[in-house]
């Protein structure tokens, strides 16, 4: 990535410790607030205990921040010279902040996980936001604070709940009036029309994204076939590793999971392709790797990255040695130009990628 990283001296304050839905354990430095790139920062990523042994960050040092590609900004150095003569190592907790549980780290993975996946709560409430966010069921009327209040209010422990609620339960709630809670059961009636791709990625499997997602999708064809994938069933397919096959596996083996599934079945959500899919999909573009850049007259870029990848094609967000081509709207990025350039990859027009389907 082609960019200048923007330093700053900060002020780091203390360390709080964020819980991902699948358990993982990120350390968050505060910092006093700064302008930085034209943004106030407060909060910059310390990223795991390691990172934070490796740069030996104290409380209450001054940090250099970087913030370049990154959204979170991240600390990249301390300033020895001004260190507090009476500071001492951060100690990494040993506890989930949110649920008490011990936490737990494999070898040779960089985070600490809290086991409790199912006790914990911004591990069930982190599950839930991902179920129903736009990439995934996309469900209207339906965000993360409703979410929290949903589980607050002992509505929902999962999201195979959230095809339970009713409008009589909804309405008395806090900040919720009449024509919320008819949005929230619509947009839960029509995520039921949602593709089984989007709701095997919806199920929040870790290491399992939108991309792996699809490709799992479209091999196995059904949810049926995908429980009883073996590990070397899964390893064969394209571009599916030793890591994510043996996540698919303990994943369809823990019993909640399945009986979550059970429940989205019976309430009507899809588990298996639907044929229609098929019937315009191609392998034209099997093996070619694609980065989309810029502004389209004929595709949006979601519609041309679906055209991309119904005709065999990879879509990929970043430039590199692997990239066949990249097709170019207006207002293409600079940086992304000087990339392909300088790699040779040759860059092609809407009409050009039109002709490649042909």
């Amino acid at each position: 990535m082609f960019f200048i990283p923007i330093f700053f001296n900060e002020t780091f304050i203390d360390v709080i410790y964020q819980v991902g839905r699948t358990g993982a354990i990120t350390p968050v430095a505060n910092l006093d607030p700064v302008e930085l790139a034209g943004t106030i920062v407060k909060r910059a990523s310390l990223h795991n205990a390691d990172q934070i042994a490796k740069l030996d960050v104290r409380i209450n040092d001054t940090v250099f921040v970087e913030k370049g590609g990154e959204i979170i900004p991240k600390i990249v150095g301390v300033d020895l010279s001004l260190r507090p003569e009476d500071s001492v190592p951060v100690k990494y907790i040993t506890h989930c902040p949110d649920c008490g549980t011990k936490l737990v780290r494999k070898e040779g993975d960089a985070k600490h996980y809290c086991p409790n996946e199912f006790g914990c709560p911004k591990q069930i409430t982190g599950k839930i936001i991902h179920f129903i966010s736009r990439k995934a069921m996309n469900i209207d009327g339906l965000g993360e604070e409703t979410v929290e209040l949903l589980y607050q209010n002992k509505l929902i422990h999962n999201y195979a709940d959230l095809y339970e609620l009713k409008e009589s339960q909804l309405i008395p709630l806090e900040r919720m009036a009449e024509k919320s809670a008819k949005n929230i059961i619509a947009g839960l009636e029509a995520s039921k029309q949602i593709g089984f791709e989007k709701v095997l990625f919806a199920l929040g499997i870790r290491y399992v994204g939108e991309t792996v997602a699809k490709k799992l999708a479209f091999h196995y064809k059904n949810i049926d076939n995908l429980m009883q994938a073996s590990y070397e069933d899964l390893v064969n397919v394209d571009e599916i590793g030793e890591i994510i096959a043996r996540s698919v596996i303990d994943f369809f083996k823990n019993p909640i999971n399945i009986e979550i599934i059970s429940r989205l079945r019976s309430y009507g959500l899809k588990f298996a392709i639907d044929e229609s899919v098929y019937e315009n999909r191609t392998e034209k573009l099997k093996g070619l790797n694609f980065v989309v850049s810029g502004v389209f007259e004929k595709f949006s870029r979601n519609e041309l990255k679906k055209t991309i990848e119904d005709n065999g094609g990879k879509v990929t967000g970043s430039i590199s040695k692997k990239t066949s081509y990249i097709i170019a709207g207006e207002n293409m990025g600079p940086s992304k130009k000087e990339k392909a350039e300088k790699l040779n990859i040759p860059i092609i027009s809407e009409e050009e990628f039109l002709k490649m389907l042909e």
